[in-house]
């Protein structure tokens, strides 16, 4: 093989692009007798046949399909999937546009009808060159029509980290890059704080062309959304970056980082009461969304504080009064029950709080007499729902009018009730302050954004009880036990489960305060508030 066709032979298969920005010679040698000659014309003996797909066929697809890909053959390789068009344009643009001048595709160790391979290759743009290396993988299936093996068609094909109607490009971007500083001045990057990622993507998509900077040029995924930002893979030019200011604190940051590491699905928020400042945001998910601020998940008893604080507003309880906890509690033809049908006889509304009580405050309903009245304390008190413009997306908390079972399930943070950690973080937040500050992560007079402000502030009496609520829950309450690592005496808190239809374990929420720092968790899956989200909660406070 001479220098202008470099490859690799992996069990019989020579798979390579070759030379400049064209797709040159390549050769296939293997029991199939498929071939391809230096003309790039395709032979694929791909038979109709029924029932699953053989060891055997899998591997002469896979072996016909990235020889057609590594060929260029957009035509061919679109043929043997079964998504033609979208396969074909794939294969097509990962040289038009993703740039990609050199590539040397080396399948990997067949497993049933999947083969993964690895890709090293080459992008090339205005005269820069630049090496790209990944694994990817392919599955090999029955053509539902035809009845030929086909390779089923996913972009992760091309590049494991595309998803459904992503494209890889190359060029300028239209955003230049941007360096994100914390609230100190200190470096904010991908590298250091990988559950940032999504964030600082938002930050540049948003403020790039905003703040100067140069672009430079690089290779991304195009999102299928048209607000979503681009996520870079490759750098092929450096930018000129701008630096861009947010709220965030680089210590508290890595604390949350750290913390959700320990927990799958995990997501957490630190805001400063004093401000609504976002302090820190770090997600642990498969998915990579940032669930923190754009989750919409049942809170489950952290929605206890706005419930609270409802009831306090309007004189249908008090932290000293009593308040019925007993095993069960009926509404609009439905029964709740406290965890494992506890009861607290004589119990305080404080203790019932503290104790994470359900039939204690379903049992309010009816002196309410008003299915507005959680939706209108959210809004006009805690600002849930007024369109918070943080400096990047973010998803509003939802509190809407119920009646009925739904409004019983509502006061506990279920039925139509959907947070996100940011939105229970600053719930936390406004108790602990007695007055809304929409959180921030960067300054509204950069970019001129309308910051929300709540129609209200809390009643100095209301805001009194729900501390001293939060601190009884904190130290002989459901959440002592977490808060007990906390340092200091200025501290509260709230725990929280959630039921997820058709899933084996709840939600777990968690959210506290120490100081002048709130914060919120959320774990999917993670069971009873203190098991999961407890402890994330318990080691950003500390930091």
């Amino acid at each position: 093989m001479n220098g202008a066709a470099k490859g690799a032979i992996v069990g019989g298969v020579l798979l390579a692009m070759v030379g400049g920005a064209g797709y040159g010679v390549y050769a296939l040698v293997g029991d199939s007798g498929q071939g391809r000659g230096e003309d790039g014309g395709t032979t694929v003996r791909a038979e109709k046949g029924s029932g699953p797909v053989s060891e055997k066929e899998a591997a002469q697809t896979a072996k016909a399909f990235l020889a057609a890909w590594a060929a260029g053959d957009a035509r061919a390789a679109g043929d043997l999937t079964n998504n033609v068009q979208a396969a074909q344009t794939a294969v097509a643009d990962y040289q038009a546009k993703a740039y990609v001048s050199k590539a040397v595709i080396t399948p990997g160790t067949q497993t049933g009808t999947t083969i993964p391979f690895a890709v090293a290759a080459e992008v090339t743009y205005e005269g820069v060159t630049k090496p790209l290396a990944y694994e990817s993988k392919l599955t090999v299936v029955r053509g539902l029509t035809s009845g030929k093996p086909l390779v089923d068609w996913q972009p992760a094909v091309i590049h494991p980290q595309l998803g459904k109607d992503e494209k890889l490009r190359a060029g300028a971007p239209a955003a230049p890059p941007v360096k994100a500083v914390d609230r100190s001045g200190e470096e904010l990057t991908a590298e250091k704080y990988p559950s940032l990622r999504p964030v600082l993507d938002q930050l540049r998509q948003t403020y790039g062309g905003k703040v100067g900077g140069k672009a430079g040029a690089e290779l991304w995924i195009e999102p299928a959304a048209q607000d979503a930002p681009k996520r870079t893979l490759l750098t092929l030019v450096e930018g000129e970056p701008s630096t861009l200011k947010t709220t965030l604190d680089a210590a508290v940051q890595a604390a949350a980082e750290k913390a959700v590491a320990r927990y799958p699905e995990s997501s957490v928020v630190a805001v400063k009461p004093s401000n609504g400042h976002i302090l820190a945001v770090a997600n642990n998910r498969k998915d990579g969304f940032n669930a923190a601020m754009q989750g919409t998940r049942a809170p489950g008893s952290t929605m206890k504080i706005v419930t609270s604080a409802m009831l306090l507003d309007r004189g249908k309880a008090a932290a000293d009064k009593p308040a019925e906890c007993t095993k069960e509690a009926s509404w609009g033809g439905r029964t709740f029950h406290n965890l494992d049908n506890f009861e607290l006889p004589g119990a305080t509304f404080a203790t019932s709080f503290a104790k994470s009580c359900n039939t204690a405050f379903i049992k309010q309903i009816d002196d309410v007499k008003d299915d507005a009245a959680l939706s209108k304390e959210a809004r006009e008190v805690f600002g849930i729902g007024l369109d918070w413009k943080t400096g990047i997306k973010s998803t509003d908390g939802k509190v809407p009018v119920s009646s009925g079972a739904e409004a019983a399930a509502a006061y506990i943070g279920q039925g139509q009730i959907t947070m996100n950690p940011l939105n229970i973080a600053s719930v936390t937040a406004t108790a602990r302050s007695g007055q809304f500050h929409q959180p921030l992560l960067v300054a509204a007079d950069l970019d001129g954004r309308t910051v929300a402000t709540a129609e209200r502030r809390m009643k100095p009496s209301v805001q009194q009880q729900l501390v001293q609520m939060m601190r009884l829950t904190a130290t002989s309450g459901t959440a002592a036990q977490v808060m007990r690592s906390v340092g200091g005496s200025d501290k509260g808190a709230k725990t929280g489960s959630a039921e997820v239809d058709g899933a084996g374990s709840p939600d777990s929420w968690f959210t506290g305060y120490s100081g002048d720092v709130a914060a919120a968790a959320m774990v999917e899956g993670g069971g009873h508030g203190g098991d999961a989200a407890g402890p994330i909660v318990a080691a950003v406070l500390n930091s």
